[in-house]
């Protein structure tokens, strides 16, 4: 089937219709007529599809509708749509697309971007391309076999004649939208952009000159700043406080309390004391001075020292069964100390801790009686959609009512994609009247987080003469993330468990895994790789011990324990699996990748070479996100216990790598997340409070701390493109930690490395 080109522009159009208009529009995921013919286009943008647009002169815009925040997909998308189209990139201009659920999930979270566009994005280019192909082949009255796109115009394949892009525009404009399965794509062979590194990352020079606008630059006429006093235990609520010192301070316009939430804290906002006032220091400066007195609620007995020996005993004790093969419980009965092996493993809570906090700016307009009409926002968020979902019902009116702007992110990590701060916003614009700027310090967002869950891990194996384990029990317990959403969940969700845990690939006869419940007493949220982070620590961590144990070379050890090449069979799961909301026909996990990257990962470090007394190579590999990633990460252990990392090699199998550069640089910032956390990554919670306020108690990695170089090698792969932003986290703590023993003797069951006393000799 194939449908009219749109003839005006569609994101300037959709939603009114000016008089003696008659416009034509194909629907927004380009497949159906939804409005018919137009009139007086001339001049106007040609838009064969909703992420494309092409002006008269020649300009390529393309809408990139995913949040920016240093992943690059900003450009990797857009750079699809131009290849495909054989657009000339220094041609080509970005378009931020406005929350809107017409653009399919604005979520940048999940290492989806790539997966679940690119074939959307290759044929908004193949539809681009096509119709200006057929535009020429009208033009020059010949077929348009003999018409082909390359590099922003279109040539005759037998005169040599060509015309510009812009030249087709008003002749494309009554041609017919081709339908989805007549498109024809370009040959790899042929591509210019993907798999290449020629491409800038967009926006790179504004951000690195400072011109570029963050959610904290975010300005709208008439705009006061605010900052939050919030409770400072989940669900306390305001007792009692007193605002006459505050409000005798320069610049400050209103002091308002925010309800708290009822119910589940999903998005919501906290509650709490708000400042407004002429800045953010002078708001800052005004909310030291209220005399809050603070009702702490159910939550005021949470110790984290407490609660992780509760969840070391719990992992001990049976749980929900997960999977179950064989008889691993009976083989467990008839073993004995010497074919015996326990560990339990544990990893604290951790904060997001983006650079750029929580930041965002609203603008509510009201009608004369005072009801809410329409709220407009400009916000650093990774999903413009939840933003619309949780600020409509907070002010009562449709989330389409609410526009959503989105701003460059100094980072995100998975916070950005909760919209407290912007219901925050939101809420104080409507009882001010007048636009509100809300920003977090850096102690709100370190106190105030949705945490990544604390856990406890139990890993037992019973094992032959050759230290190969005849069964296998892990057990993981913690918090789940479900109970943001619903308080009274204790077990792990399903995505949770199927991260990295009960899926793993290890070639045992008798497996059983479980999971104990626990009650979350903080509010818990997705961290960049999830629940990959402390069930990798425990999976990547416990077959080094095994292979020690053995007195056999780890990675040879691993090799053997994964077994034969093989899409892993997971008929013995008593819960469901989701893949990553994948197909598993169409994204197996293939033993064989896991294998071919972790032979990879040696290869480059030299495993096996002979290192001096407090020196180290540890490894680990693990699937997350539906790739493949393998470290081998070098340490240099001081006899005083100071720790160094020479050198990382990281590999990574993620299909079809669309933006090469990128995917380095993800897995070269992944080592330096993934040292912050293994080395000083902890939150610990006293009567309720969070005690870290600030990069003096959540310490980052710095320079001394960090890798001194590190090695990524991208498997060239023809699979489809996977995740790849949060790949490159799961295996560096364990491989780190791995390292540490092979230097020292020295066990790491625990994160971070900072508890504990490394020193030797």
């Amino acid at each position: 089937m194939s449908t009219p080109a749109n003839s005006v522009s569609r994101r300037g159009f959709l939603g009114s219709v000016s008089a003696g208009s008659l416009v034509l529009a194909a629907n927004l995921s380009g497949t159906e007529a939804i409005a018919a013919a137009a009139s007086d286009s001339e001049g106007l943008p040609f838009e064969p599809d909703l992420f494309v647009s092409i002006a008269t002169d020649g300009t390529v815009t393309i809408v990139t509708h995913r949040s920016e925040m240093g992943t690059g997909i900003r450009t990797a998308l857009p750079m699809v749509v131009a290849d495909e189209m054989e657009a000339d990139w220094d041609r080509v201009k970005l378009e931020q697309a406005l929350g809107d659920t017409r653009y399919g999930s604005q979520n940048t979270d999940g290492s989806r971007s790539i997966r679940r566009f690119f074939n959307r994005m290759r044929q908004a280019g193949a539809t681009a391309r096509m119709l200006l192909e057929q535009a020429a082949a009208k033009t020059w009255g010949v077929d348009a076999s003999e018409c082909k796109a390359n590099n922003h115009k279109v040539e005759h394949v037998g005169s040599g004649k060509t015309l510009g892009f812009g030249e087709l525009v008003e002749t494309a404009r009554g041609l017919k939208v081709p339908g989805k399965s007549t498109l024809k794509f370009k040959p790899v062979s042929e591509h210019r952009y993907i798999g290449k590194t020629k491409v800038p990352i967009a926006d790179i020079d504004d951000i690195i000159t400072g011109k570029a606008t963050f959610g904290i630059d975010a300005r709208m006429t008439g705009q006061v700043f605010a900052v939050v006093a919030r409770p400072p235990v989940l669900g306390g609520k305001v007792k009692s406080y007193n605002a006459d010192k505050a409000k005798a301070m320069p610049g400050v316009v209103d002091i308002v309390e925010i309800e708290p939430y009822r119910g589940a804290p999903v998005f919501n906002a906290v509650g709490g004391i708000a400042i407004c006032a002429e800045s953010t220091w002078q708001a800052i400066q005004a909310r030291d001075e209220l005399e809050i007195e603070w009702d702490h609620g159910n939550h005021a007995a949470y110790n984290t020292d407490e609660f992780a020996k509760e969840l070391a005993e719990a992992a001990c004790g049976e749980g929900k069964l997960i999977r179950d093969e064989g008889d691993a419980n009976g083989m467990f009965a008839k073993a004995n100390e010497k074919n015996l092996h326990e560990a339990d493993y544990f990893v604290p809570h951790l904060a997001h801790a983006p650079m750029e906090p929580p930041c965002a700016v609203a603008d509510v307009k009201t009608d004369a009686g005072g009801k809410v009409t329409s709220c407009e926002i400009h916000a650093a968020t990774q999903n413009p959609q939840a933003c619309q979902q949780s600020v409509g019902p907070a002010l009562g009116i449709q989330p389409g009512d609410v526009k959503v702007h989105v701003t460059l992110l100094g980072a995100g990590f998975g916070r950005k994609s909760k919209p407290d701060y912007v219901v925050e916003a939101a809420v104080l614009s409507r009882k001010l009247r007048k636009p509100v700027h809300v920003t977090w310090t850096r102690e709100d967002d370190l106190q105030h987080d949705y945490y990544h869950t604390i856990a406890a891990m139990h890993m037992q194996a019973s094992v032959d003469d050759k230290g190969m384990p005849t069964a296998w029990l892990q057990r993981a317990c913690y918090p789940t993330i479900s109970s943001t959403f619903n308080p009274a969940a204790r077990n792990a969700g399903d995505f949770e468990i199927g991260m990295g845990f009960s899926d793993i690939p290890y070639a045992v006869p008798n497996l059983r895994i479980e999971n104990p419940p626990a009650k979350a007493h903080v509010r818990i949220g997705w961290l960049r790789s999830v629940a990959h982070i402390y069930q990798a620590f425990a999976v990547c961590s416990f077959p080094d011990e095994l292979a020690h144990r053995a007195g056999r070379d780890p990675i040879e050890y691993f090799l053997e324990l994964i077994g034969d090449d093989r899409n892993l069979d997971l008929s013995g799961l008593k819960v469901p699996y989701p893949n990553h909301s994948e197909p598993l026909e169409k994204f197996p996990f293939d033993v064989g990748r896991l294998r071919n990257v972790s032979k990879r990962a040696a290869e480059l470090a030299k495993w096996g070479r002979d290192l001096p007394k407090g020196r180290g190579l540890g490894f680990a590999a693990h699937r997350s996100f539906l790739s493949y990633c393998a470290h081998v990460v070098e340490v240099g252990v001081a006899k005083d216990g100071t720790v160094a990392i020479p050198k990382v090699w990281c590999v990574i199998d993620c299909g079809t790598a669309i933006y090469p550069d990128r995917v380095k640089s993800q897995m070269e910032g992944a080592a330096i997340m993934g040292t912050t956390q293994t080395r000083y990554g902890e939150i610990t919670a006293k009567n309720g409070r969070i005690q870290q306020a600030n990069f003096d108690e959540y310490q980052m990695a710095r320079m001394n701390d960090a890798p001194k170089e590190i090695v990524v090698d991208i498997i060239d792969s023809k699979e489809l493109p996977s995740g790849v932003g949060e790949v490159g986290l799961p295996t560096f703590a364990p491989a780190m930690c791995n390292a540490i023993f092979a230097a020292t003797g020295k066990r790491i069951r625990s994160l971070p490395l900072s508890n504990h006393d490394l020193s030797w000799g």
